[in-house]
């Protein structure tokens, strides 16, 4: 019997030039020797990238850096608000980066634009990073946050991350709104979760994983290479603050959006999540974006594809603060 195997997708047909004017760009900023260099190296090319892509503030948001106490250490944030005016929820944005790079400063032109196109005030979180901590560090540290910022001002919160922070996102509202053990004694209002082409942990024998295996941008090994960073032992089982997939049930998250990227391995855990909790009850809407690849909310103001996509996501986040108005 004949096995069958997955043909590579065409990626010359299914990404425009400006995508692919986005890629060689990013390319661009790595030295052929950075997987050679040290950690430390790999986070400054990493945020020098993303650098190149920023465009400055919006002229009406003002921004402050932070400390929040937690887990025994000092957890920095960035605060972004309007000058003149600002809805009460609070955005809360964990960045992506494999769990290995990434910072305040590689989506600080992101964190502006989110507060200037929502009106709400947003917190960047800089949680600690592996291989130096490994799981869950970085989880812990983005609940903290979270449980700080909603308790402390006394606002209801709205989860946002891409990539890895997309992870950490859905495992954190798991915590605080999925696990019913915890939920009933919670006084926290998460009112919903916006992910952007997330990691969540899905099955990598199967679907995206395959089919996009090679892909521009991301590959399954890459997928594979943080992971195992990330924890440095057998990945673990059943445990939704690694693998938010793996929760129990999904009858009890907030509205959810989440916006994939369809050349990228990653694409079918927003699908198999927003399946999940609308199986249960819940309301989740995946947005599957034709053409774009991961890490395409940095092409945002090159690409007409990522400048749309963008729009869709300031109208998901702005769809979840409506709610707190009801």
């Amino acid at each position: 019997m004949e096995t069958s195997v997955t043909k590579e997708p065409d990626y010359n047909k299914l990404i425009d030039e400006e995508i692919w004017a986005f890629i060689r760009k990013t390319e661009s900023c790595y030295p052929d020797d950075t997987t050679q260099r040290s950690i430390d190296e790999q986070r400054v090319i990493y945020n020098t990238m993303c650098q190149t892509f920023s465009v400055g503030y919006p002229g009406n948001v003002e921004i402050h850096d932070d400390v929040i106490a937690g887990n025994g250490i000092q957890i920095p944030v960035r605060r972004y608000q309007l000058k003149q005016s600002e809805l009460e929820p609070v955005i809360i944005y964990l960045h992506g980066g494999g769990y290995v790079v990434g910072s305040l400063e590689s989506h600080d032109s992101v964190c502006a634009e989110l507060c200037a196109h929502t009106g709400c005030r947003v917190t960047a979180v800089d949680y600690r990073l592996s291989p130096d901590y490994l799981h869950p560090a970085a989880y812990l540290d983005c609940l903290c946050v979270v449980e700080h910022e909603a308790t402390t001002h006394s606002v209801p919160v709205v989860l946002c991350g891409d990539s890895a922070g997309g992870n950490l996102a859905a495992a954190v509202v798991n915590q605080l709104v999925g696990n019913v053990s915890t939920r009933q004694d919670s006084s926290i209002n998460v009112l919903g979760q916006v992910l952007i082409y997330p990691e969540l942990g899905g099955d990598t024998s199967v679907g995206s994983y395959v089919e996009h295996a090679n892909a521009p941008m991301l590959s399954a090994e890459e997928v594979a290479f943080y992971l195992q960073v990330r924890i440095q032992g057998e990945l673990p089982v059943s445990d939704p603050t690694f693998a938010p997939l793996q929760a129990s049930q999904f009858a009890h998250l907030p509205r959810t959006y989440v916006v994939s990227a369809q050349c990228d391995p990653l694409s079918d855990d927003g699908k198999h999540y927003c399946e999940a909790i609308n199986r249960a009850g819940g309301h989740a809407e995946w947005i599957n974006e034709p053409g774009l690849v991961h890490g395409f909310i940095r092409a945002r103001h090159s690409s007409q594809r990522a400048a749309a996509s963008f729009q869709r996501i300031v109208a998901a986040l702005n769809a979840i603060v409506a709610l707190d108005t009801v």
